[in-house]
């Protein structure tokens, strides 16, 4: 009896052969192989979705990016050419009005009232008149021009400085300013001037 409750109480494993025990032994370090094997692949595996994740978040950014740039600089290049065929025109316009004022200003300096015949003096009077209004037609013509441009500086400036517009306009933009009223005036008396010189030359 005591024999036969000994044998019921071991363990299985007390009776493996040292052949048996080895084998199980070389089993666990498999296993234990495969496992690591296994944990590595796993680690790897998480690398590389990790560095898939990143690549495809880049990818997506580019792609935004691009699109986003691609929209804007398509728009500013529309604007950019419509500023520079804006401001060619304008540039063009200036050198035409500058020519223009060039011609007229000659002109008007050439007129000598004193190296007038009495004979001369009726066609060379009419052609200086001729030569007055034309200079002044193309003043008013574009004068419109001039003076959105003269207005964009004046705002220009009241943005840029602290004190208002009025203190800005100095002694020498009033007297141009009456200069160019009185100007018909002007022209009127120097008109009659030499009317008078031209009859009282004929009286004699």
């Amino acid at each position: 009896m005591p024999a036969d409750y000994s044998s019921k109480n071991q363990s299985p494993y007390l009776n493996l052969t040292s052949d048996e025990d080895g084998e199980l032994g070389d089993k666990v370090q498999q296993v234990r192989a495969e496992l690591e094997s296994l944990k590595q692949k796993q680690e790897e595996i998480e690398r590389e979705k990790a560095r898939l994740e990143e690549l495809k978040r880049r990818q997506d950014s580019l792609e935004q990016g691009r699109s986003d740039m691609l929209d804007k600089l398509t728009r500013a290049l529309v604007v950019v050419q419509r500023e520079t065929e804006e401001s060619q025109k304008h540039v063009e316009q200036m050198h035409s009005i500058y020519a223009s004022f060039s011609q007229h200003l000659r002109q008007l300096e050439d007129i000598n009232a004193r190296s007038w015949s009495p004979q001369d003096l009726p066609r060379e009077l009419s052609k200086a008149l001729s030569s007055v209004e034309d200079a002044r037609a193309e003043y008013i013509k574009s004068q419109a021009k001039l003076s959105v441009d003269t207005s964009s500086e004046i705002n220009s400036s009241m943005m840029e400085s602290d004190y208002p517009v009025e203190e800005e306009r100095s002694f020498f933009y009033w007297l141009r300013s009456g200069f160019a009223f009185t100007l018909p005036l002007q022209i009127i008396a120097v008109i009659l001037l030499l009317v008078y010189i031209w009859s009282a030359t004929a009286a004699k």
